[in-house]
């Protein structure tokens, strides 16, 4: 322990009824952490936030050039109200803070072969699609969808509300009787060919699994509640972009008495007795703390505790994203359009066991200038492109790549219309975010172990330190790393007192 924090924490050994509060440090201002200490913050603790960049957010970001905003992380949202609990929580209420605006269709894909249509989730507009390019597999969707329904139900009460080390409460068994053993339980690919006949229909739902960074042939069949959820209660966009979601959560923050702090990069997290008892800054300065909440990824704290660290466990996958903004208007564009590989397997056969970036990938596009003209300069557009890539790998040569398969599929040539550009790979986002390999989601949801088994939201080998995000239970996604803080935050509330 560095000489400074062991005085610092020896002049601070008073009795704890004499504190005004309990101290909470949490490292990593993204989502997750702005969450927990909102939380934390209404039941009582007092709560500082170390974010080690310049702004908070994390991978839920903003970068704006030349009268171009973008965001640099999720494009869209979904399930509302666990936004609004958190608001609620907080004691506001989210209408007074954000504009939710509902995607309508969801998405556009167009197939290597020039097949196109959207997808909505207005059942009829889906029927009528249906009936025009896979009308045998209405029942099987309806039946698909119907899984998803009966995966949520269990998910929801169990797997969403808790830890999954905590004991079965009363109602789990009941719950459980529901689960859908017959397709619930195996590879979700596998599941999808059981529904669906048409080559069209599964390359679509075999996507979600990237939602959570995951290949659709490695994934459990329990992964079909992503598609469920996205169908059933649809996707949103925020007015302004999504980083107002950030902006909203810090103000009210500090409104509450949280204490932010960017550019204060954590290097060790301090013990006393073997219990988390605060942080170390890169500057050197030492932060006590009652208990310790990482909101970066949890590969990172046995470095952060100065033990060794372990051999990387399989990563999720990571990006190549472009972010381009360009002087002209796509009106025909949609907000959100996929452009498929012509060989979804082979491509993710390159990804997950060659670890390269695919020779032809999977492209989305992202143009939310689309719905809201304030994010561009008149006549332009905004536009964020992205592939799937390996966590560490070289993607070198991507940019070739993906503008290869835009073009074939029919996207406008934009190279002399380009006005600003950025672009992420695997090594800026593992640099910038401190995330191993730019593993987005931590480890990926290959098999069961990684998918329901992530590390703890309480730590084992650390009394006092806990964890919140995208790498821990429940998992990647903006509302499942809200429900990491609450999941956590019942913990503390559990084990700490409130």
């Amino acid at each position: 322990m560095p000489p400074r924090f062991r005085r610092s924490l020896e002049r601070s050994r008073v009795p704890r009824e004499a504190r005004l509060s309990r101290r909470a440090v949490i490292i990593g201002g993204g989502l997750g952490g702005l969450a927990a200490a909102l939380r934390l913050r209404a039941l009582g603790w007092k709560v500082r936030i170390c974010e080690a960049g310049p702004r908070m957010g994390g991978k839920m970001n903003r970068w704006c050039a030349g009268g171009f905003t973008f965001d640099t992380g999720p494009s869209l949202i979904t399930m509302p109200w666990v936004f609004a609990n958190l608001f609620q929580a907080a004691g506001s209420r989210l209408e007074d803070h954000l504009e939710l605006i509902p995607l309508s269709p969801l998405a556009k894909y167009i197939y290597a072969d020039g097949a196109s249509f959207t997808y909505s989730s207005s059942l009829p507009e889906w029927f009528d699609t249906l009936a025009r390019i896979a009308p045998d597999d209405k029942d099987g969707f309806l039946k698909f969808i119907e899984l998803g329904a009966r995966l949520w139900e269990v998910s929801r009460r169990t797997f969403m509300s808790r830890s999954p080390y905590d004991p079965p409460g009363k109602g789990d068994w009941e719950v459980l009787r529901h689960m859908p053993f017959r397709y619930g339980w195996g590879n979700y690919d596998a599941t999808l060919r059981a529904h669906f006949s048409s080559p069209y229909l599964r390359q679509l739902f075999n996507r979600y699994p990237t939602y959570v960074g995951s290949s659709p042939y490695l994934s459990p069949a329990t992964l079909a509640v992503i598609p469920y959820l996205e169908f059933t209660y649809g996707g949103y966009y925020v007015r302004g972009g999504l980083y107002q979601i950030v902006e909203a959560l810090a103000a009210l923050a500090s409104e509450r008495g949280v204490e932010l702090c960017v550019n204060s990069r954590v290097t060790r997290i301090a013990r006393n007795g073997g219990r988390a008892a605060g942080v170390v800054l890169e500057s050197g300065e030492a932060i006590l703390a009652d208990i310790v909440v990482m909101n970066g990824d949890a590969a990172m704290v046995p470095e952060l505790l100065g033990e060794p660290v372990l051999p990387p466990q399989a990563r999720s996958m990571s990006g190549f994203v472009m972010l381009l903004g360009i002087d002209r208007e796509l009106p025909e564009l949609q907000p959100h359009t996929i452009y498929f590989s012509e060989d979804y397997q082979r491509e993710f056969t390159q990804i997950c066991d060659e670890r390269r970036f695919p020779t032809d990938p999977t492209v989305y596009v992202n143009a939310p200038s689309r719905l809201d003209r304030s994010l561009v300069p008149e006549g332009g557009e905004s536009l964020f492109i992205m592939a799937n890539a390996p966590a560490g790998a070289d993607v070198s040569g991507a940019r070739e790549r993906v503008f290869e398969r835009l073009h074939k599929s029919g996207f406008p040539c934009l190279s002399h219309h380009i006005v600003v550009e950025d672009t992420w790979t695997p090594q800026r986002i593992e640099e910038t975010y401190l995330m191993p390999g730019g593993s987005i989601y931590g480890t990926d949801s290959h098999g069961w172990r990684n998918a329901f088994l992530r590390p703890r939201n309480r730590s084992q080998s650390c009394a006092g330190l806990y964890h919140v995000g995208g790498s821990t239970h429940p998992g990647g996604g903006t509302p499942t790393v809200l429900l990491s803080a609450e999941i956590t935050c019942n913990l503390i509330q559990r084990h700490e007192g409130s």
